[in-house]
């Protein structure tokens, strides 16, 4: 009874930059994008047989109440029109595989003001478990719960190497109390989204706070109380970025309450349109990467 939540734009990027720009349709067009993607989910349906899928997108990459709390959230990706840096050759891809995903019938969900990220989030505390989260984004440990059976699985090193990550595999990796990979995250900063996290920590610095705390509000009541938990040094920072680390909470953390629309997620017994399928197959020459995903979903046609 598995629901698998795939991480739609992380996934398409990771096809992107992993397949083979030459795989070009008849009229053109880059499908390198599309192809890794229906390749990826494919395998991720065989290898977790999920009976529930969601497909999440992005309703903003830069939701405003993220902006507002932090004016220069991902500000290090906007080009000069004020959108997303993405590649030439990827952005005309996108819309395309949506339209495969439609018509396959595979629930598509985006919320405006509201990242993937959270999407996800939401439904991996109100949907029962298990829970596969499909990512190569590590900001999405932070919901892993062994008790409701959600574990991510991290594409970092592609679907055949691929970790599924739980709580003990995050205390191996990072030396922290599983459950406390957020508060690590708050501190040690993402300079990918253009988040600074408290300057001078890092990430080893992190890990140490992580293995004694267990909420950023508490670290800053120690930094505060001169708690000897923490040395000097590590106070004064705490205090000195306190502006940051009051906000860091909400900014990094994942939002548990995005107003989900009624929908059915159940994976489709069915196509929702074939002869959409077909046509889009034969328009951008996506050959076996549509039978691969026809087998993945069982159809007997």
């Amino acid at each position: 009874m598995t629901l698998l939540l795939l991480d739609s734009a992380s996934l398409w990027y990771r096809a992107y930059f992993g397949m083979p720009e030459s795989l070009i349709s008849p009229t053109g067009i880059q499908v390198n994008a599309i192809r890794g993607y229906l390749d990826m989910t494919s395998r991720l349906l065989i290898k977790y047989k999920p009976n529930r899928v969601v497909a999440c997108l992005e309703g903003d990459w830069r939701p405003s109440w993220r902006v507002e709390l932090f004016p220069d959230y991902k500000l290090n990706r906007v080009d000069e029109s004020g959108e997303e840096d993405e590649p030439d050759t990827l952005a005309p891809q996108i819309p395309i595989l949506l339209d495969v995903l439609d018509a396959l019938g595979v629930p598509l969900l985006g919320v405006d003001d509201y990242e993937a990220d959270d999407l996800m989030a939401t439904l991996s505390v109100k949907q029962p478990g298990p829970i596969r989260i499909a990512t190569g984004d590590r900001d999405l440990f932070q919901l892993v719960d062994d008790k409701r059976d959600v574990k991510v699985v991290y594409l970092a090193k592609g679907v055949s190497n691929h970790d599924l990550v739980d709580l003990k595999w995050i205390e191996k990796k990072y030396e922290i109390p599983g459950d406390r990979y957020a508060l690590f995250a708050m501190i040690r900063g993402d300079s990918s989204d253009g988040l600074p996290g408290i300057r001078g920590i890092g990430e080893k610095g992190a890990a140490n706070i992580a293995r004694v705390f267990s909420n950023l509000p508490e670290v800053i009541q120690a930094a505060k109380n001169e708690d000897e938990r923490l040395s000097a040094n590590i106070r004064s920072k705490i205090l000195s970025n306190l502006d940051y680390a009051q906000i860091a909470p909400k900014l990094v953390g994942c939002a548990l309450n995005v107003p989900i629309p009624n929908m059915h997620i159940e994976l489709p017994k069915k196509p929702k349109s074939m002869k959409k399928i077909r046509d889009l197959q034969e328009e951008f020459g996506l050959g076996a990467s549509i039978e691969r995903i026809i087998n993945a979903l069982g159809w007997q046609l």
